[in-house]
């Protein structure tokens, strides 16, 4: 990237704000969408995606920046992160070929292996024979070998377990949990054993997912050691990048700041100290968290003891999985309330029969009434993925704004429910 190119994304990032909250979307435009599409419903503004991947680009000006696809594969989306520039990280087989069906070249894809069934290897191999840029990395001794076997000698990562990790959940905290990377201890000898077969261009590590500005001190601490590791290693191998992951957060409380990018990345490039080689860096959630929204429509609205009203929506822990999995919080708006609308607490429940299948408790709502359209905010990472077919209920469609509204993932139907049985 030149100069140039340089002072035009950061001036360009500069003009839009860190992060978008629920309020700033433009409420009219949501309910048409609602009416024209029906609910529950996905909005993806492929808008909000390119700033956000300038935005990258500008705090990490001399780094390759790798979006974590796992956080939203739709097409849409990997084309609008390839446009402006990113490369992408892929947790799966599936993902690799997602990939490569957005457009993407083989230099452009990364392969992170944990724990990868056969089958996943198989494609992969298979798709490197004719995409020979493609770079795997392993986390094991295991995979190395298994690699060999399948007559892979291409591109090799070897990601590392630093020991120490943060997040926002203990579920998604990586970097310190025995599943993922070989341990920090055995990884100068795997690089070391692999180089004969292999050309061996990075290192690998990741701290979790959802770090914010309370977890930058994990995220300096894993940085800096993978600095250590990368002059030590230097005697082995002519090291192409060292990368330190990604999970970048982002604000999902209304009153919470958004995380100051900029400290991020002198926090990283100053961790990682003098290395001959390229940081890399792997952000999924800050590209797309906020350039997504859940629509919703009230189908009942009951009284449960004096202080509380359960409002029954037809989205619920199939459609948005994060507030059941992780307790996680989603600010939720009232599109059809006017200001003759006084908020109550609420809690708003979907149709799934568990317990756990509720977006928020007690939570002030403009008061809502059957038909209302509510709209859930930050969905645009982890919310699509996460999508089942519990209790035998369809996926939601899919709508981009491009900045007109199109539609990019049809509603699942009923019939699609047993189309593979036998």
């Amino acid at each position: 990237m030149n100069a140039g190119e340089g002072a035009e994304q950061s001036e360009h990032a500069a003009e839009n704000p860190p992060v978008r909250r629920l309020s700033a979307w433009d409420g009219d435009e949501l309910r048409d969408l609602a009416a024209a599409y029906e609910t529950p419903l996905y909005v993806m503004d492929l808008g909000r995606v390119r700033e956000n991947c300038q935005r990258l680009r500008a705090a990490f000006p001399d780094a390759d920046v790798r979006y974590a696809a796992k956080a939203h594969t739709g097409r849409a989306v990997l084309e609008a992160v390839r446009e402006a520039g990113l490369g992408i990280e892929c947790a799966s087989a599936g993902e690799v070929e997602r990939a490569f069906a957005a457009g993407a070249a083989g230099k452009e894809v990364q392969y992170t292996a944990v724990n990868p069934p056969d089958r996943d290897l198989d494609v992969v191999v298979d798709r490197w024979l004719s995409e020979p840029e493609l770079t795997v990395t392993v986390g094991a001794r295991d995979t190395v070998d298994r690699l060999r076997e399948r007559g892979f000698d291409g591109r090799l990562c070897v990601r590392v377990n630093p020991g120490v990790g943060a997040g926002h959940h203990e579920k998604v905290t990586t970097g310190g949990h025995a599943k993922f990377g070989v341990p920090s201890s055995e990884a100068e000898a795997v690089v070391r054993d692999a180089r004969d077969d292999f050309d061996v261009v990075g290192i690998h590590a990741h701290a979790g997912s959802g770090i914010s500005g309370d977890d930058l001190s994990t995220h300096r601490e894993v940085v800096r050691r993978m600095g250590d590791l990368a002059r030590d290693v230097a005697a082995h191998v002519d090291l192409e990048f060292v990368d330190v992951g990604g999970g970048f957060g982002v604000p999902y409380r209304e009153e919470e700041p958004p995380l100051d990018l900029s400290a991020v990345a002198e926090a990283t490039r100053e961790a990682l100290g003098e290395v001959d080689a390229q940081l890399a860096v792997e952000p999924g959630r800050y590209v797309v968290a906020d350039a997504g929204v859940v629509l919703t429509t009230v189908n009942t609205v009951k009284a449960s003891g004096e202080y509380e009203t359960v409002v029954g929506i037809d989205a619920g822990m199939t459609t948005l999985l994060r507030p059941a999995m992780y307790d996680a919080y989603h600010a939720i708006r009232n599109l059809s309330a006017g200001d003759d609308r006084s908020a109550i607490p609420v809690t708003v429940a979907g149709p799934i029969c568990e317990t756990s299948d509720v977006l928020c408790e007690h939570r002030p709502l403009a008061a809502p009434t059957r038909g209302d359209v509510l709209a859930v905010g930050n969905a645009g990472a982890y919310g699509y993925e996460m999508a089942s077919t519990y209790n035998s209920r369809p996926r939601p469609a899919e709508v981009v704004l491009d900045p007109e509204p199109r539609l990019t993932r049809r509603r699942e139907s009923l019939a699609a429910l047993t189309e593979l049985e036998q």
